[in-house]
């Protein structure tokens, strides 16, 4: 059952969501003033680096390893979003992990549609091989556009016969620019945050001239085998939920180790929601579990 704290938060974003249909630059503009007066916690740090020649972020916390790195992408259709958007989140997956998360500013559709965004985390997770980060210290992740993303880069280092990262952190991601699966209908009236109207025209910037059934933009259709093991965490009542459950049950059926965690009733990569919702710091916990079972004897430095 959906705790009292996220009934409260969906109501707020039903809400918010009547007034979000501005221009592009104005909902840039917005998400990072909004995103600029957020507290961090105390003991996270943020640093600037240019990795590759893409600029990133570094966010660090306290008691989290240094030899070991997650590269995560952050969402926002492809077309909107930053590594400052997602700060917040990124100090709380960085205290689960207990490792550093490098963040990309990559490329943004319309200005930088398909395959500027994929070529930049190219770049960004080689310049972590260059700098002594073995395959086996990188997990890579993202959220929504940004799990995408992340899919994307895997498949394109697996095209070409590069060793994978460890494993793949994936909150909500977006595997179907098409939005033609099930659940962008059945689940419309439920989801406080996304329309597949908005999703359809991000997904047609992004892609360009490209078909949007491109596996390599919508990963849904991609051959999965071979990939790492994934960990999958989506909202119960988000339009894109079969982004997630149809890709986990493809991914499962050609082979890679796949754990699904859908959480009823809850909304859009709610991980980034305030942490006194319970489902939240659940979802944060068992992402915390997945790191700590992928390296069982390590100590915190």
């Amino acid at each position: 059952m959906i705790s009292p704290e996220a009934i409260a938060e969906r109501s707020r974003l039903f809400a918010a969501g009547a007034s979000e249909d501005r221009p592009l630059d104005a909902q840039r503009r917005d998400w990072e003033a909004e995103a600029g007066q957020i507290e961090l916690p105390s003991h996270a740090r943020v640093s600037a680096v240019e990795a590759g020649g893409v600029a990133c972020e570094w966010m660090d916390v306290a008691q989290a390893r240094q030899d070991r790195v997650c590269l995560f992408f952050h969402g926002g259709g492809y077309i909107s979003g930053s590594p400052r958007t997602h700060r917040l989140l990124a100090a709380r997956l960085a205290d689960a992990l207990k490792m550093r998360l490098l963040l990309p500013d990559y490329r943004l559709a319309p200005e930088h549609p398909f395959p500027a965004g994929v070529k930049d985390a190219l770049l960004v997770y080689q310049w972590l091989l260059n700098q002594g980060f073995a395959e086996s210290d990188i997990v890579v992740g993202g959220d929504s556009a940004g799990g995408g993303l992340a899919l994307s880069m895997l498949l394109a280092l697996k095209a070409a016969g590069a060793r994978l990262p460890q494993a793949a952190l994936l909150l909500a991601p977006w595997t179907d620019l098409t939005v033609s699966s099930p659940s962008y209908e059945q689940l419309r009236d439920l989801d406080p945050v996304i329309s597949p109207e908005k999703l359809r025209e991000a997904g047609l910037m992004y892609a360009g001239r490209r078909d949007p059934a491109d596996p390599l933009l919508s990963p849904l259709f991609a051959d999965l085998a071979g990939l790492p093991q994934l960990l999958i965490q989506a909202g119960g009542d988000e339009v894109m939920l079969d982004d997630s459950r149809l890709f986990a049950a493809r991914a499962q059926a050609a082979g890679v180790p796949v754990s699904l965690r859908v959480f009823d009733g809850m909304w859009h990569v709610f991980q980034a929601s305030g942490i006194d919702i319970p489902e939240v710091r659940q979802a944060i916990s068992e992402i915390g579990a997945f790191i700590a079972a992928l390296y069982p004897t390590d100590d915190v430095i």
